[in-house]
């Protein structure tokens, strides 16, 4: 399955640098429960698609990214990472960071455990995975976690005049609402 960013450490440096840009001390747990909501989320708003290429795992502790976590473990790594995500990758992790970011790591792993994703994963054994599909489906309900209405909301600007406008990223390639046949038939 292809994933929209090329590793999970750009996803996990991006909510570094933001919590360094809000004064606020990551934690490791917080970072794995962010980065498991960032994934959930993300297959939840975009059908199934997965944000990084991460395993997530069912930890005692909560949900964990093993290889994120033992990178992390004595500070942040030196690694060349993506630090500019593209557009639409930016706006959904700020949307989730303007949610939950600034819960504490202790009320987001809650709210993780509680999750059928984890719940299901954590019975089947130490560390068993938990699949994409699981986190969607455990996240589309919205009955653990916030809803995804809730978390992702559309990035809202205003035009001089005051009128609020919905943002969305330029995608040529869209198709565009049916055009006038030209000249000369066809």
């Amino acid at each position: 399955m292809s994933t929209e960013v090329n590793s999970a450490f750009d996803i996990a440096f991006w909510f570094l640098d933001m919590a360094e840009r809000s004064a606020e001390r990551m934690q490791p747990q917080k970072l794995q429960r962010l980065l498991f909501l960032s994934q959930a989320y993300y297959g939840v708003a975009f059908e199934g698609r997965k944000l990084m290429p991460a395993v997530f795992v069912a930890d005692e502790r909560g949900p964990l990214e093993p290889n994120i976590y033992i990178a992390f473990s004595r500070g942040r790594p030196k690694l060349d990472v993506d630090l500019f995500l593209p557009f639409e990758i930016e706006s959904f992790l700020e949307a989730l960071w303007r949610r939950v970011g600034h819960y504490s790591a202790d009320r987001l792993t809650r709210m993780t455990k509680e999750t059928i994703a984890y719940r299901q994963a954590h019975k089947q054994g130490k560390r068993a995975e938990i699949t994409i599909e699981a986190m969607r489906l455990s996240f589309a309900r919205g009955m653990e976690a916030p809803a995804l209405d809730q978390v992702v909301k559309p990035k809202v600007l205003r035009t001089p005049s005051g009128r609020p406008v919905a943002v969305k990223a330029w995608n040529p390639l869209a198709k565009s609402a049916a055009k006038p046949p030209g000249r000369g038939g066809s």
